[in-house]
């Protein structure tokens, strides 16, 4: 699993566009998204830093989220 922290998430639209992007590198994958915390948990096939990027690049700036 890939936990992210994606910045700039208001509202239940961000939180699809952010599903909608993960789910076109990987459309078997399982998506969460908690608004709450600005934070994204992946399960699937692709690369912590290809998800980061294409995230990134949708205008949510994502970082892996620091293990607690």
């Amino acid at each position: 699993m890939i936990e992210l922290n994606v910045e700039k998430m208001k509202c239940g639209g961000c939180s699809a566009n952010v599903e909608r992007v993960v789910k076109s590198l990987d459309p078997e994958a399982t998506v969460k998204v908690d608004l709450t915390t600005k934070r994204v948990q992946v399960e699937g096939q692709m690369a912590a830093d290809v998800l980061v990027d294409a995230i990134s690049k949708a205008g949510y700036p994502a970082q892996l989220a620091s293990p607690q």
